[in-house]
């Protein structure tokens, strides 16, 4: 049997008791309802605020799997799309655009940085940034990039068919989060695609954009709260960095008193690198082969480690 609803407050009780599998966007049941679940399949990739809900925290046996690998494609084009847009002063020039200006010093305001001659560092090296270093690749950059465990580098997990590196193949090195200073600062694009979690919170501040060049660029498409938001601003108003992009902020909207609303070189979207027309039936497609996984007997894809947080 299955129930559906869009809205939370239409789920009645029975249905909570009678589940065995929830697939959602965030519903969970009240930690008052005693229920029969033995798995939950996450829509979305972050899992952050379903680790924290007091029925997962009352459950710790229920398996969770997340929908993560089928933003890859997607949030990839964004990096690529960001990359191009402030390597080649995109903003400046429509800045220059909208003052009606053909400026004298042309060639060297717009000087560009080429991806095919950059050294791209990722910070976390999951199905994204594997993604992120696939298209690098294409262009000719040299690739770099953190990952929890280098000592296994290749990623058995939900990958979209041709899209990807789970084997590792595209990265030309692999740091340990630790050494995460020591790589950016061979780095002309930092691209940030971590999880947030209690180790990662805070973790992108100044001490580290201190190690970037000046003339590079930080772009995040991981979560909010892993970046000192008021660091970065101050770093891009000085001008010790050359630009940013970033999708994801501590506060979600960005609060009209940030310092990066009015931060020079920074592009801000609405965490939307990872929307898309088919993202229901994506995050389907995965559902139902666990589902198939799951009444075989056999084990799920995307398991949720709750001690990583992701």
């Amino acid at each position: 049997k299955v129930f559906d609803a869009e809205k939370e407050k239409d789920i009645p009780n029975k249905a909570w008791t009678n589940a065995e599998i929830i697939f959602t966007g965030g519903f969970l049941p009240p930690t008052t309802i005693n229920t029969n679940v033995k798995w939950i399949h996450s829509i979305f990739s972050g899992v952050e605020n379903i680790l924290k809900d007091p029925f997962m925290l009352a459950n710790p046996q229920i398996i969770l799997t997340n929908s993560g690998g089928i933003h890859a494609a997607k949030i990839g084009e964004y990096v690529i799309g960001m990359m191009l847009a402030l390597g080649h002063r995109i903003p400046l020039l429509l800045q220059h655009q909208a003052r009606q200006e053909w400026s004298d010093q042309r060639y060297s305001l717009f000087m560009a940085q080429e991806l095919g001659q950059s050294t791209v560092g990722i910070l976390g090296y999951g199905r994204i940034g594997q993604e992120i270093a696939r298209l690098c690749k294409a262009f000719g950059a040299t690739v770099l990039a953190t990952k929890r465990d280098v000592r296994h580098p290749t990623d058995e997990r939900y990958h979209i068919e041709g899209r990807g590196d789970p084997a590792a193949e595209m990265v030309d090195r692999l740091y340990p989060p630790e050494a995460t200073g020591f790589m950016i600062k061979e780095c002309d694009f930092v691209v940030i695609t971590l999880p947030l979690t209690d180790q990662t919170r805070g973790f992108f501040g100044e001490q580290l954009i201190q190690k970037m060049k000046s003339t590079a660029f930080l772009i995040n498409v991981g979560r909010g709260g892993i970046v000192d938001e008021v660091a970065l601003a101050k770093a891009l108003q000085e001008g010790r960095l050359g630009g940013a992009a970033f999708d994801v902020f501590e506060h979600e909207p960005l609060p009209v008193d940030s310092p990066l609303w009015k931060a020079p070189n920074i592009i801000i979207s609405p965490h939307i690198s990872g929307n898309m027309v088919n993202y229901t039936k994506r995050a389907a497609d995965i559902f139902i082969e666990n589902l198939q996984r799951y009444l075989h007997g056999q084990p799920l894809l995307n398991v949720v480690n709750r001690e990583k947080g992701y």
